[in-house]
């Protein structure tokens, strides 16, 4: 399968290497989605159901160990993506060494995630041996002109490590200190303000070749409980979320966002009962993706959080996660196991193939479309810190 897969990603390369160029007022630069579609079409027909259903994990590990349990669940599961907490950043060269084993673990690339939003939540501040930029609370961010430029900071140095996705920004608009999410996190309690820096801060990272995940639709500003402890709702009806709440993730997909993370939240008025979003048909599917008219990535917030697990068992998250319309699986409680859960709900026909594999060519082709396009470059180590992202960040 591994000489299959650099096989055809050459092809890729050899078939998707140019554009069709429009001449138009606006010189538009099109590539050319059929050959796109055929060639992930192709790459798709020949993956096993294992494979396919690896791709819907983006799992964790909270070690920088590469030990034999972290082996055999990377061999086992051959998960689509990564995610990187504290416990995995030590020394440059042993986090350097870290990634790249991860990285190589799979024949199709992989997301390498990082929550690096700024203030309280930065998993870099944790290198032992080299400083790295200290990025402001979001709350503190002035303007677009900066946000971009913060982007552009966080971006360079997560490219140190190879990096290639940034659970951020929060376009969450926090009303009130005493919201379920910390305020600090947002940048403003004025949709259109956090709609304006969060586009700002996300075409930062991406300009700089790192992918973006908005976070957390629906917003979870709205809610005074955290979903880490239990499972909150947005007493509100979906005119006030339409033209309140869901301005930044409308704008957002307006500027073409890749990948949005669902939270778990509760929004009775649209599901007339207290199911979270991450497990929502209603709210992925029918609103998000057919009302909002979005057709990019959609990820879960974290699935081990009390939200899900103090009301729903393993089975009931993954399958009713996956009927919602999601296509990534954050952090699930047990991927191993998860695996036969899926497995066995297809044969049961409690989740069909071809909402497996909808959701698996959306994930491979964001991966064509950025990480197979140079996103997995290594920077210099001199870039964190650096003087010109001194200068960016001096104000702050």
């Amino acid at each position: 399968m591994k000489k299959f897969f650099i096989i055809i990603f050459l092809v890729i390369s050899c078939l998707l290497g140019y554009n069709i160029f429009i001449n138009n007022d606006n010189n538009l630069n099109i590539k050319d989605t059929k050959k796109e579609n055929d060639v992930i079409d192709n790459i798709l027909n020949n993956m096993s159901l294992e494979e396919k259903i690896g791709q819907l994990f983006f799992i964790e590990y909270r070690s920088s160990r590469i030990d034999d349990t972290l082996i055999e669940l990377l061999d086992t599961i051959k998960p689509g993506g990564f995610i990187l907490f504290s416990e995995n950043i030590t020394t440059y060269q042993d986090t350097l060494e870290f990634i790249k084993y991860i990285k190589e673990s799979n024949d199709i690339p992989l997301f390498v995630g990082i929550d690096e939003e700024g203030g309280n939540v930065q998993r870099l501040t944790n290198l032992k041996d080299y400083k790295v930029s200290n990025i402001p609370f979001m709350y503190k961010v002035k303007n677009s002109y900066d946000a971009y430029n913060i982007g552009k900071v966080i971006a360079e140095e997560l490219r140190v490590f190879g990096i290639n996705l940034d659970f951020a920004p929060v376009i969450d608009t926090v009303i009130g200190s005493n919201s379920g999410l910390d305020y600090r996190r947002s940048f403003s309690n004025n949709y259109n303000v956090v709609s304006n820096l969060g586009i700002s801060l996300a075409n930062g990272l991406y300009d700089n070749k790192v992918i973006p995940v908005y976070k957390h639709f629906p917003n979870h500003g709205a809610v005074l409980e955290d979903s880490h402890d239990t499972l909150p709702t947005i007493n509100k009806s979906k005119e006030e979320l339409l033209t309140n709440d869901l301005i930044p993730f409308k704008d957002a997909i307006n500027d073409g966002a890749s990948v949005i993370m669902v939270g778990h939240l509760a929004v009775p008025s649209i599901t007339n009962d207290n199911t979270p979003a991450s497990l929502s048909y209603e709210l992925v599917t029918n609103l998000l993706r057919q009302e909002l008219n979005y057709n990019g990535v959609v990820i879960t917030d974290a699935l081990n959080m009390a939200a899900l697990t103090d009301n729903y068992t393993e089975e009931e998250i993954i399958v009713n996660a996956i009927n919602a319309g999601v296509d990534i699986l954050l952090m699930p409680n047990d991927p191993i196991n998860d695996i036969e859960i899926i497995k066995e709900a297809i044969n049961n026909n409690k989740i069909s193939l071809d909402r497996i594999n909808e959701s698996v060519k959306r994930i491979l082709t964001l991966k064509y479309n950025t990480i197979y396009n140079n996103y997995d470059e290594y920077l210099s180590v001199s870039y964190l810190n650096s003087d010109e992202h001194k200068k960016i960040l001096e104000d702050y």
